[in-house]
């Protein structure tokens, strides 16, 4: 085909066309064989993560370990801003570490598109608590200061990967799952009595903004919550958005238009899990699901390909190590037949 021949600079989007890629997370806890299993099967490859490694591989403890001057620390089951570096940071920096020397082993060469993925300030600041307790999220002072470090952070975590990947183009899926809860004023207390006050829509983005602006490659904002505020996703200067389609229902004018105006689309069109005694979706059900949305959207076939990258609806931490294959294995196909057509 004549887009596999195009480089990436010649691309309005920063991914192959007809690409499939996963959310993140993988089952087990063999860093080794995930990213064997991502690379073979995807033709936009992530680094795995694997949270049933424990803490530190979770996606609180995970980001927080790339804020910078902004140490953490388990405390009763939940992560909080420490007084220094401790054990806790240091186990989840050497999973990273871990991580990031298998990507290279088995990815150094790579020339295609290798995306990363991190915490976003939001769901971070809804995640860990002030050393005087209550999440982040309650000060907004701390909350600048986290986004502030965590850009920093993710900075030099992104020119990490680019030096150890010298021959990929990375793009950075940050996760906010919390983010309509914090716009929303659903972020619970402590005392679970109360809710924090809401987070207005213009901080949200410019905090956003902040850490987008930052890493200097293309980012994709993931948030498997309904209600995705599209709006600030394309304002806070995302290259892409991730949602499960499932929970887009009826709500197609927003996604419509934020296609329209250029946001590229992970379409989470295959289920995490599987159904009650079934299987993995075929790789001609996940299409069909895809081009259905598409086609109600009303947009030309012809850019649904290179626009759209096919995804399960979220991560795979929590199915088993067969059905997750198949899973992307389907995303790999589906996204095939979408750029054959």
């Amino acid at each position: 085909m004549v887009e596999e021949q195009r480089t990436t600079d010649e691309r309005r989007w920063p991914w192959p066309a007809g690409a499939a890629t996963g959310i993140g997370s993988m089952p087990g806890t063999d860093i080794t064989e995930a990213q064997r299993i991502v690379l073979g099967e995807l033709a936009l490859p992530h680094l795995p993560e694997l949270p049933g490694r424990g803490p530190g591989a979770d996606l609180i403890g995970r980001g927080a370990a790339l804020l910078v001057d902004l140490p953490v620390e388990l405390y009763a089951g939940r992560w909080r801003i420490a007084g220094g570096p401790g054990r806790d940071l240091r186990r989840a920096l050497d999973l990273w570490e871990r991580d990031l020397d298998e990507m290279t082993e088995q990815a150094g060469e790579f020339t295609g598109t290798f995306k990363i993925q991190a915490a976003g300030p939001l769901t971070l600041a809804a995640g860990i608590e002030l050393p005087i307790g209550g999440w982040m999220l309650r000060d907004p002072g701390a909350v600048r200061d986290l986004t502030g470090s965590l850009a920093d952070g993710l900075r030099e975590h992104v020119a990490q990967v680019r030096r150890r990947l010298p021959r990929a183009t990375v793009v950075l899926q940050l996760d906010e799952p919390s983010l309509p809860a914090v716009l929303a004023g659903r972020i619970a207390t402590e005392s679970g009595l109360g809710a924090y006050r809401p987070v207005e829509s213009a901080t949200a983005t410019g905090l956003l903004d902040t850490v987008i602006s930052a890493v200097g490659v293309p980012v994709v904002l993931h948030c498997c919550a309904p209600d995705v505020p599209l709006d600030l996703v394309r304002a806070a200067g995302a290259a892409g958005v991730a949602l499960d389609l499932g929970l887009v229902g009826n709500r197609l004018d927003p996604l419509g238009e934020a296609i329209d105006a250029g946001l590229g689309l992970f379409a989470g069109a295959a289920p995490t899990l599987p159904p009650p005694a079934g299987r993995a979706p075929s790789s001609a059900q996940v299409a069909d699901r895809v081009r259905q949305l598409w086609d109600k959207l009303g947009f030309p076939r012809a850019q649904l390909a290179e626009q759209v990258v096919v995804t399960p609806a979220c991560g795979l931490a929590g199915a088993t190590d067969e059905y997750a294959r198949a899973v992307l294995t389907a995303c790999r196909d589906a996204g095939r037949r979408l750029a054959e057509e």
